[in-house]
């Protein structure tokens, strides 16, 4: 079989438009893929007045989910059926309602089956309200086909 040679950038825009399509827990929070290459995604979303806990602020578990999303597409952008084994999380500043918060994961390390990203999600403001860190374990399949 003639293996055609596939644009890795190109690779991730198709990964990521594929598992975006078909993941409706970040689509019902209102988050958006805003960049994806390999090893690398950034996600952002918009505070709601639902999401807030009672603090009035961000409940964790939205800025976990939001973290984990970007984490998601990190390590699924090359192409290769992908999912999380761990992670942490440390909230470091309240999200709060009206703000936009901006996941970027990036990919630290990559051998056989097993990767290490961080996610650093940042407010509007540019201030870290919380640090992520996932591990990867691949699994067999491909998250897009590819003529």
């Amino acid at each position: 079989m003639h293996s055609v040679h596939v644009d890795p950038q190109a690779l991730a825009e198709l990964a990521g438009k594929t598992m975006y399509e078909r993941d409706p827990a970040s689509q019902a929070l209102g988050m958006k893929l805003d960049e994806i290459r390999p090893g690398y995604a950034r996600m952002s979303m918009p505070v709601r007045g639902d999401m807030l806990n009672g603090h009035a602020t961000c409940h964790g578990g939205f800025i976990f989910m939001l973290a984990d999303s970007a984490f998601a597409f990190a390590c699924n952008s090359h192409n290769f059926n992908t999912v999380g084994a761990g992670c942490t999380i440390d909230y470091l500043a309240p999200g709060r309602e009206g703000d936009l918060l901006i996941a970027e994961a990036v990919e630290q390390a990559l051998a056989g089956k097993t990767g290490v990203y961080d996610v650093t999600v940042k407010n509007g403001e540019g201030r870290t309200v919380a640090l992520f860190r996932g591990k990867s374990h691949r699994v067999s399949g491909m998250v897009a086909e590819v003529a």
